[in-house]
């Protein structure tokens, strides 16, 4: 229920950009996560760029990051500040999997498990995507989702080959 205050909950969320300035809008996007009392930082992930996964041919790489939070925001009120977030952003939707400014995902909420049209938890392509993984990983390298290990699902993602480090100051990727 909006207004309605939860115990505090630790959630991870993934954030991606292909379009404008990408490492900009992602640090911008962190700032503008964690701006309501309701939502504590707690870890950033490195940057990495990524080949897209789906969606159009053509469109740019992506920037990606993970971040963990507190927050004693319900479920559905996370998602509403995600999406008010991507907003803020010049984030439209008109193309599945298409190129955006921003955007976040709630990849966990604790342990909770939700199933339903407008929201599902854990995400339900986290576990195939490096995108994801790999950030994740390198600040949570024993995190589990699903039961699984992350690093195992690592291994075993088809796009695992395509992250590579980026270094957001000088605005390109390091090899």
């Amino acid at each position: 229920m909006a207004g309605e205050r939860h115990e505090w909950v630790r959630s991870v969320l993934a954030l991606g950009s292909n379009l404008g300035a990408r490492a900009e809008t992602l640090a911008e996007a962190v700032a503008d996560l964690v701006d309501r009392p309701e939502v504590r930082l707690v870890d950033v992930s490195p940057v990495v760029q990524t080949k897209p996964v789906g969606g159009p041919k053509g469109q740019p790489d992506f920037l990606n990051m993970v971040v963990i939070v507190e927050t004693n925001l319900g479920p559905y009120e996370l998602l509403a500040h995600c999406h008010a977030v991507e907003a803020k952003h010049h984030r439209t939707r008109e193309v599945r999997w298409g190129p955006r400014t921003l955007d976040v995902d709630i990849i966990t909420y604790g342990d909770v498990a939700i199933d339903d049209p407008e929201l599902t938890i854990p995400h339900p392509r986290a576990a195939e995507r490096a995108f994801v993984l790999f950030p994740w990983v390198m600040i949570e390298p024993t995190a589990v989702l699903e039961g699984h290990p992350i690093v195992g699902l690592l291994e075993d993602c088809a796009d695992a080959d395509g992250v590579e480090a980026f270094d957001v100051l000088t605005d390109q990727e390091t090899t």
